[in-house]
């Protein structure tokens, strides 16, 4: 059975397993939440242990399991509370009978059941039982306060059941559990945007201007980069709701509302700032800076004096910034910039496959209406082949109105990614 699996980052699921022969389709349940990009721990009661190791549970969540409410190696001896701080969703999967009239009642014996009543996050149980078990009276009442208290109930499927009875009672598929839980995060993202803005929720970090390498105290080498497309894309993804990050090199710029500035001079140090950015965690990377392409080899301590009619300076290569990052395990969305003179898309085209970037967006800085100092500039998007997507032409505008364009082609690519091959 095929489904989405899209990847949803830094989203945690608590998975919790109770006592029942329907615990077996739980350690599947955890792979297909993990091959979806979420986050696991697994909880387990002391009937489910009965039934399933805990060892399983742990190899395939990479992560300890737990089982006891007073865990000395939790801070203060409270893993519930750390669990039920780090959820963003506890799913319950099998949900025994005894596990469901806990919760309905506000039992409190055990790490599960204490948990349940300590977390904020959704609560979602999938029950699993003989066929008259789920019948009773006394089921369906649990079941009905626990769906006024919020809860959300997957309801069993009807067949065959290892008691040897035919009715409802068994547990969902883990591939059709996983697609639920798939679906409710990618509604819930798409929520968030549609009322905050596209990128809602997203870290964006962006380099802008140029880089300054250091020739002697007063010189360096530079270029004519102003800062104002970097600036301008600041804006507009904040815009779109995002949480914004720009490392810009020296311009004469205000900082963008509610955009986080951080200072550079040269390549190095905005390469170092750049991965500081991904240990904090960075969802899009964009890379508008003009970076300098080599810096001095030696610079001098003392200002350099003239002699001569020659002067002789060593050049080495800077590091590829977006390469770099690019290249990373963990690495965001990339987004890169190619500011050329002459073929353009040719050369653009190049960049984005050799540099492994996911979009890149080009402009001819020879033309002197949309060249550095500019107030409007035009250019031409390409985007990486498992995207499937057109490339885009953006018409000569306001650098505001092309920022906001991209931001538009970033959020499209993000809907339409798919796996390669």
């Amino acid at each position: 059975m095929s489904f989405d699996l899209s990847v949803i980052p830094n989203k945690n699921i608590v998975l919790a397993v109770t006592g029942g022969i329907a615990a077996y389709k739980s350690a599947i349940l955890v792979r297909r939440l993990k091959d979806a990009g979420f986050n696991i721990r697994v909880v387990m009661t002391h009937g489910a242990q009965a039934f399933v190791t805990p060892l399983t549970f742990q190899a395939l969540s990479g992560n300890p399991v737990h089982t006891e409410l007073l865990n000395p190696e939790a801070e203060a001896g409270m893993g519930h509370i750390e669990l039920a701080r780090w959820a963003d969703l506890l799913l319950v999967a099998p949900a025994s009978c005894d596990t469901l009239a806990k919760f309905a009642n506000g039992l409190a014996d055990d790490l599960l059941s204490t948990l349940y009543l300590a977390t904020k996050s959704p609560v979602w149980v999938a029950p699993a039982m003989n066929q008259q078990m789920w019948a009773a009276k006394a089921t369906q009442r649990n079941l009905n306060t626990l769906v006024e208290d919020g809860v959300h109930v997957i309801m069993p499927d009807a067949g065959s059941q290892a008691c040897g009875d035919i009715g409802l009672g068994r547990m969902p598929a883990p591939e059709d559990l996983a697609r639920q839980v798939t679906e409710y995060f990618h509604k819930a993202q798409r929520a968030i945007a549609e009322k905050f803005g596209m990128l809602a929720g997203k870290h964006v970090v962006i380099t802008a201007g140029p880089t300054r390498e250091a020739i002697d105290p007063v010189r360096y080498i530079s270029n004519h980069s102003t800062g104002k497309m970097g600036f301008a894309l600041a804006a507009a993804c904040y815009a779109a709701g995002a949480k914004v990050t720009l490392i810009a090199g020296p311009v004469s710029l205000d900082t963008p509302n509610g955009v986080r500035r951080i200072n550079v001079s040269s390549a190095v140090k905005m390469l170092e700032t750049s991965m500081q950015m991904l240990d904090e965690g960075c969802d899009i990377f964009i890379a508008t800076a003009a970076v300098a392409d080599y810096r001095v080899a030696e610079v001098a301590e003392h200002k350099i004096k003239k002699a001569g009619d020659e002067l002789n300076v060593a050049l080495i290569k800077n590091p590829d910034i977006v390469a770099t990052i690019a290249q990373q395990q963990k690495r965001p969305f990339m987004v890169g910039f190619a500011a050329e003179t002459r073929n353009v898309e040719e050369y653009a085209a190049g960049k984005l496959v050799a540099k492994k970037l996911d979009m890149i967006a080009c402009n001819d800085v020879s033309r002197p209406d949309i060249g550095f100092a500019s107030d409007e500039n035009a250019m031409i998007v390409f985007f990486a082949e498992q995207y499937q997507m057109q490339k885009r032409d953006l018409e000569k505008a306001s650098k505001q109105e092309i920022a906001q364009q991209l931001v538009e082609a970033i959020h499209d690519a993000l809907q339409h990614e798919i796996e390669p091959v």
